[in-house]
C-alpha cells in the first residue's frame, strides 16, 4: 500500500465537507460508432464534496474517462444535468474549463521542450501573468522534486517524473477543482507515493477538491470516498470502510510454502464458494461468497494443506465480489482451463538455463542505460525483473529480444546467441511490449491474422489458432473492432494473444498488466501460471509489487544496474528490521530504491 504523509481520516475533516463542489444528476452519455450504440453512461448521479479526494473506481470500459471529460466540460450529456462549482457544465462550459485542472491520461507534454518550457507553454494557455509565474514555478517545483530538471527535455523524463510534470503543468493556475483520470497508471511505486502526497499537500493546504480515478485499489484506501462505476452504472458512494464492512467473515488467509504458491493459490481460486483467491507474502488470501461453515472450512483447509485464518477484510475484496456478484461463474479458473496444450514445450530439464545475460551494458551516447547487468533464468520459471520509471527494465527487454543490439556482454536466448541470430532467438518467443504496439488502424481479427502469419501458421492450424485467441481472450464480440478504439484493458487481451499465437516457450512481457483492472489482472496472472506450469519460460517486468510475489525470483534495477536478485522472500528480508518485521514487497523494493537514491546522491 502506498504510504502516506498523514492518514486519510485527519484529513477527511478539511474544507466544507457538506458543500458539493462537483454534482451528477441523472447523467447519461451514448456514443454510435460503426451503426453501434454504446451506453458509456446510464443515469449516473454522485456528488464530489469540497476539501476532499473523491476515488472514481471501475473496471475497463466502465465509463471513468467518459466521466471525467463530461465533468471537464469537454463532453456534453444526452440527458440529465452536472453542475461544476455552482455552474451548469453544459451551459457554462468555457467558464468551467477556465476554473478547473483537468489532467487526462495521456497528458500532453511536449517532447521536444524543457520543464521550464512546458511550464511557459501551459501557463500561457491558462492566461497566468508573467509576475506570478517564478514564484508558482518554484513552488511546484519544490512540490513535485523536479527542481533539479527545469532544464531536461521532457522526452528525457521517466515515467514517474513525466507524471509529475504533467501535474504540475496542470497546476500552474491553482485550481479549486483538480480532475485526474488514472494518473499513477505506470509508474512505480515510490513516484505513485510521491504523487498522492502532492495530491493530499493541495488537499490540506489549499482546500483543493479533487476527483481522481485509478485502477490501483490500494489508492482507494486513501480517499475519503469512492464511487463505483460499472458498465457506465454507479453501483455506490461512500467512505472505502461503508464497502469493507459487508465483508467481515468472509475474508481468510493460509500459509503456504513460498514454491506451493501459486499451485495452491490455483486451486483455491476454483475451489466452490471462493470469489476471489490472491496471493499476498507467504500467504494465499481469500474472499468466500458467505461466511464459511465448519464443514467449508474443513474442505478449504484440506486443498491447501494449511489451516484457514481469518484476516480483515480489504476495500479490494469487497470491489472484486461485487465485480463477481455481476459475471458468472470463475473467471480465472475457465480462463486457465481454456488454454490449450503447448506441445512443443518439454517440461525436461528444468534446471536448463534457457535465458542467459552476463555483463551486459547498453549506451545511448553518453547515457548509461544497462551497466554490467548479469543473471540467468530457468526452463519454466517466472522471473520478474522491477525497478523504478528509468531503471533500464524495457532496454533489457528489447536487448533480450533482438530489438536493440547491447553495447557490450553476452545475451543468449533458447541457446542462441542474441547478437549472433537476433532473428533465430525471436522465433522462439512472444513479446508483448509495454505500450500497445499492434496495428491500430487494423481490426481485432486483422491484427490476429496478421500475426498468425508473420510467425508462419497456415492452414488448419492457423484457423484454430485464430479460433483460440478469439475464445480464450473472449475477443469474438470485437472481431470487428478498429484496434486502436478498445479499452486498454482488451487492447493487452489482443496483445497477448498475438505474443502466444505461435505457442512460444519463452514469453517476455513488460508491463502486461499496466493500465488494466484487478479483475483483467487476475485474469492475465492465471494465463501466466498456467503456461509456467506446461513449462513455458516467463521474463515480466510489473509495477504492481504484489504481482511480484507470483514470480519464482525477482531482479530489482536502479539507475541501469540490479540492486538484489533473489526469491520474493530473499528480497523482502533485505528490508526485515525491528521497525518493520514483516515488509512486504512494496516496503522492500522503496527501501532498496531509497537507499540507492541516498547512495547515489552522496553524503
Amino acid at each position: 500500500m502506498v504510504a502516506l504523509p498523514f492518514p486519510c481520516e485527519q484529513s477527511a475533516r478539511v474544507g466544507e465537507p457538506d458543500v458539493a463542489i462537483l454534482e451528477f444528476r441523472q447523467v447519461c452519455k451514448d456514443f454510435v460508432s460503426r451503426r453501434k450504440r454504446t451506453h458509456a453512461l446510464r443515469n449516473v448521479s454522485f456528488r464530489v464534496r469540497r476539501g476532499t479526494v473523491t476515488g472514481l473506481i471501475g473496471p475497463d470500459g466502465a465509463g471513468k474517462t467518459t466521466l471525467m471529460r463530461l465533468a471537464a466540460g469537454l463532453l456534453l450529456a444526452d440527458a440529465g444535468e452536472i453542475r461544476v462549482l455552482g455552474r451548469d457544465a453544459a451551459a457554462d462550459s468555457l467558464a468551467v474549463q477556465a476554473t478547473i485542472g483537468y489532467m487526462p491520461q495521456h497528458f500532453g507534454l511536449y517532447e521536444e521542450l524543457t520543464v521550464e518550457e512546458n511550464l511557459d507553454l501551459y501557463a500561457d494557455l491558462q492566461g497566468v501573468p508573467e509576475e506570478q509565474r517564478s514564484q508558482r514555478y518554484s513552488e511546484l517545483m519544490a512540490m513535485t522534486g523536479l527542481a533539479p530538471f527545469t532544464r531536461r527535455l521532457a522526452g528525457r523524463l521517466s515515467g514517474g517524473m513525466k507524471q509529475k510534470l504533467g501535474l504540475a503543468c496542470t497546476l500552474v493556475r491553482s485550481p479549486p477543482l483538480l480532475l485526474l483520470d488514472e494518473p499513477t497508471v505506470g509508474v512505480d511505486p515510490v513516484s505513485r507515493r510521491e504523487l498522492w502526497s502532492i495530491v493530499y499537500r493541495l488537499v490540506q493546504q489549499q482546500k483543493m477538491s479533487v476527483l481522481l480515478s485509478t485502477l490501483y485499489l490500494d489508492e482507494a484506501e486513501h480517499c475519503h470516498e469512492v464511487v463505483i462505476l460499472h458498465e457506465g452504472a454507479v453501483l455506490g458512494q461512500g467512505p472505502p470502510a461503508s464497502f469493507r464492512s459487508p465483508l467481515h467473515g468472509r475474508t481468510w488467509a493460509v500459509s503456504i510454502p513460498a514454491g506451493k504458491k501459486r499451485d495452491i493459490q490455483g486451486k483455491l481460486s476454483g475451489a466452490p464458494g471462493v470469489v476471489d483467491a490472491v496471493i499476498q507474502g507467504e500467504r494465499v488470501r481469500l474472499v468466500l461468497d458467505a461466511e464459511p461453515s465448519p464443514e467449508v472450512s474443513r474442505s478449504l483447509a484440506e486443498l491447501a494443506g494449511a489451516p484457514l485464518e481469518p484476516v480483515p477484510p480489504r476495500f479490494e475484496d469487497s470491489f472484486i465480489a461485487m465485480l463477481r456478484s455481476r459475471r458468472s461463474g470463475n473467471g480465472e479458473a475457465k480462463a486457465a482451463n481454456r488454454i490449450s496444450s503447448l506441445p512443443n514445450v518439454s517440461t525436461d530439464g528444468a534446471e536448463e538455463t534457457v535465458i542467459a545475460v552476463r555483463d551486459v551494458q547498453r549506451r545511448f551516447g553518453d547515457f548509461l542505460a544497462v551497466n554490467r547487468v548479469t543473471f540467468e533464468v530457468k526452463r519454466g520459471e517466472v522471473f520478474g525483473l522491477l525497478g523504478a520509471n528509468g531503471a533500464g527494465k524495457t532496454t533489457t527487454f528489447r536487448m533480450l529480444c533482438g530489438l536493440l543490439p547491447p553495447s557490450t556482454g553476452l545475451l543468449r536466448v533458447a541457446g542462441i546467441d542474441v547478437r549472433r541470430a537476433a532473428a533465430a532467438a525471436r522465433a522462439r518467443l512472444g513479446y508483448m511490449s509495454q505500450k500497445f504496439s499492434l496495428y491500430g488502424n487494423l481490426s481485432v481479427w486483422q491484427n490476429l491474422q496478421f500475426f498468425s502469419k508473420v510467425y508462419g501458421l497456415s492452414g488448419r492450424r492457423r484457423a484454430e489458432r485464430l479460433a483460440w485467441a478469439l475464445e480464450q481472450f473472449q475477443l469474438t464480440s470485437l472481431v470487428d473492432a478498429v484496434s486502436a478504439d478498445l479499452p486498454l484493458g482488451y487492447k493487452q487481451r489482443l496483445a497477448l494473444a498475438c505474443a502466444l499465437m505461435h505457442e512460444p516457450d519463452i514469453l517476455f512481457l513488460d508491463e502486461p498488466t499496466s493500465g488494466v483492472d484487478p479483475l483483467a489482472r487476475r485474469e492475465f496472472w492465471h494465463w501466466i501460471n498456467h503456461l509456467a506450469r506446461q513449462g513455458v519460460t516467463v521474463l515480466v517486468t510489473t509495477h504492481f509489487l504484489e504481482e511480484a510475489e507470483y514470480c519464482d525470483r525477482l531482479a530489482i534495477m536502479a539507475s541501469g544496474a540490479i540492486l538484489a536478485l533473489g526469491t520474493p522472500e530473499e528480497i523482502k528480508s533485505l528490508a526485515r528490521s525491528p521497525r518493520l518485521p514483516h515488509p512486504t514487497m512494496e516496503e522492500a523494493f522503496i527501501y532498496l530504491i531509497e537507499g540507492a537514491n541516498k547512495g547515489a546522491a552522496g553524503p
